[in-house]
């Protein structure tokens, strides 16, 4: 009778557990670089997003809808009929071969891995893995270029990658686009690491 009461309280714990962990705000590193040559913010602060041939399709729609959400959080506000800003969106998904130094044929076993790539700073997915290689990591990337709308000359560009065993798609790449805004409009220089809460989703 005692081995069977506590199988219960053991999976009420296990559960208990596992509902807390869900509930836990993860933290997003990414790594982030950016270019610019804005000395503030534009006056008026207004943009217009430009989206490729590749990024007409609906599935895009949501990645849009994210991008505006940081942008809006950087200070800047949608106005498709008078922009002072064009920007540019780029959305990357892959998978990225781990190292494993026990394997005899090196960091990527046997044979060739699928890498995804940018399209034209469009959406993209890819990647491959095979059965018996070392979990892959998810890479997930965004980047933005704003250009002048009167010169069309570019005043900011900024990147954000994030790698890791776990990933939340769409969610991630909203918080990858506040880590590439971070610090706008006058960034620090050079590669920097971001840390960015991504909060659970709604119950």
């Amino acid at each position: 009778m005692t081995q069977r009461r506590w199988i219960p309280a053991l999976l009420l714990g296990l559960t208990v557990t596992l509902l807390a962990g869900c509930s836990t705000t993860r933290v997003v590193e990414g790594q982030v670089q950016s270019f610019s040559t804005l000395a503030a913010v534009p006056a008026p602060a207004t943009y217009r997003i430009e989206r490729l041939p590749s990024q007409q399709a609906p599935s895009f729609d949501t990645i849009t809808t994210l991008a505006e959400q940081a942008l809006a959080r950087a200070g800047l506000q949608r106005d498709d009929a008078a922009p002072r800003l064009l920007v540019q969106l780029g959305v990357q998904a892959d998978a990225v071969p781990r190292y494993d130094p026990f394997r005899p044929y090196g960091p990527y076993g046997p044979g060739p891995w699928g890498m995804g790539g940018w399209y034209g700073r469009g959406w993209g997915v890819h990647g491959m893995w095979r059965f018996g290689e070392p979990t892959p990591l998810h890479r997930r990337a965004v980047s933005i270029v704003m250009r002048d709308a009167s010169t069309e000359a570019v005043v900011y560009e900024t990147s954000a990658v994030h790698e890791d065993v776990w990933v939340s798609d769409p969610a991630v790449y909203g918080v990858l686009f506040d880590a590439a805004l971070n610090g706008f409009p006058k960034p620090p220089q050079g590669p920097r690491q971001v840390r960015t809460p991504l909060a659970p989703p709604a119950p």
